[in-house]
């Protein structure tokens, strides 16, 4: 089973990629971030067409998360992070498939830091934390994915110095971020391959992807459950190359066929 997670930073102005990315690598589940469409303009058809059954929680102009699933329908089990039910950001949908919960989520940014749109990051993870501990106590398969703009230490960065003035690598930010998978989580990529430079995200400008000066912010996180069936995990470099992409690549993970069953 092949779940992969892609920021693709404009779900309608990058359909033509995402379609493409979909037909070549052929996943079983995606989770899809910063969709940039309100509800009623999510590409529901083409998504279809493509052979995947989706939800989603559009927001115009920002946010927005979604999970696609090849030839089934997802069981939508949560929509929105709780602890805050004034909180009007599209960040957070949660399905079971195939006996496993996924989580997709959209971490806030938090630039320009300090300030407001930092403490609100700050004030999100706890919340995420918080229901974080919720999901492992239920003792399941669980599988927390998205783009939770934390670049987690600075093996996870091509040069740290040029990011230290960035919400993304604030101390905190990377504080949370440790305090979250120390709950007992798989950071999958990373233990995968523990001593190799790799990126998920590399932006648009001073030539940035062609000099891999790149960071990695796209996480899976694995309940303890699931991570023994983690057998592969990696990056669709290529996909950043392509024309009108999106600044992320698809990144992935495969787990070994199991039956799941929910616990009583």
């Amino acid at each position: 089973m092949k779940i992969a997670t892609y920021n693709v930073n404009g779900v309608n102005g990058h359909l033509p990629v995402l379609l493409r990315w979909l037909a070549d690598f052929q996943p079983d589940v995606v989770c899809l971030q910063e969709l940039k469409a309100p509800q009623e303009k999510f590409p529901e058809t083409a998504i279809l067409n493509a052979g995947y059954h989706a939800i989603w929680h559009g927001q115009k102009s920002w946010n927005g998360v979604a999970i696609l699933a090849k030839g089934q329908q997802p069981k939508e089990t949560r929509r929105g992070l709780p602890g805050d039910p004034e909180d009007p950001h599209s960040r957070y949908i949660e399905a079971e498939i195939n006996g496993i919960l996924i989580g997709c989520l959209y971490l806030p940014n938090g630039n320009p830091a300090p300030g407001p749109k930092f403490d609100y990051k700050l004030q999100w993870f706890k919340r995420l934390t918080k229901y974080a501990k919720t999901l492992l106590a239920r003792e399941i398969p669980v599988i927390l994915t998205g783009d939770y703009n934390v670049i987690p230490t600075e093996f996870d960065c091509h040069k740290p110095s040029s990011w230290v003035d960035d919400a993304l690598f604030f101390p905190e930010s990377r504080e949370a971020y440790r305090k979250l998978v120390a709950q007992g989580w798989t950071d999958a990529l990373r233990e995968l391959h523990p001593n190799e430079k790799i990126f998920t995200y590399w932006d648009y400008f001073r030539n940035a992807f062609p000099r891999n000066a790149g960071i990695r912010i796209d996480h899976f996180l694995l309940s303890p459950q699931i991570a023994p069936q983690l057998i592969a995990a990696g990056v669709d470099r290529d996909v950043r190359s392509w024309d009108k992409t999106s600044d992320h690549a698809p990144t992935w993970i495969e787990l070994k066929s199991k039956t799941h069953r929910k616990k009583s």
